[in-house]
């Protein structure tokens, strides 16, 4: 497993964040890397969507964590030959009230679990581009919550 996070304060209420952060269409616009996204199915916990990332490839998705307004989580699922080959990621966004600058405080939590040994070694060599992705998804999502 491979984890990595980021946090940032945005001046905007925890609202005006979850509105933009719990709408699949609004993803493109905040998350570094997805070119497209789309619900499927669903609302809320148990949401299906699909994210087209930036260099091409889709994936499908579904929402395992959902706590308004607060908490969203999903997971996509890339599969390979046989069970052991299947790749996950899980991407979580929690949302706390900064009770002393005003705001929200955005927490942006990518979990992976590579497909073997390769994989991971692979994705080791590019948690310092994953980490400035979510510091980049931090900087959109602070200027979209404020305007929205």
């Amino acid at each position: 497993m491979i984890l990595v996070e980021r946090s940032a304060h945005v001046a905007a209420p925890v609202e005006a964040v979850w509105d933009v952060v719990q709408r699949a269409e609004q993803l493109p616009a905040w998350l570094a890397g997805v070119r497209a996204a789309e619900v499927l199915s669903g609302e809320g916990f148990g949401r299906r969507q699909r994210v087209q990332a930036g260099r091409g490839a889709a994936h499908e998705a579904e929402v395992i964590a959902y706590q308004e307004p607060t908490l969203i989580g999903w997971r996509e699922r890339a599969k390979g030959a046989g069970a052991r080959a299947e790749a996950r990621t899980e991407i979580y966004v929690q949302l706390t009230p900064d009770e002393e600058e005003g705001g929200t405080i955005v927490r942006l939590i990518v979990v992976r679990w590579p497909a073997g040994p390769v994989k991971a070694a692979l994705l080791r060599l590019g948690l310092r581009r994953v980490g400035a992705d979510l510091e980049e998804s931090l900087a959109r999502l602070t200027d979209l919550a404020a305007v929205g």
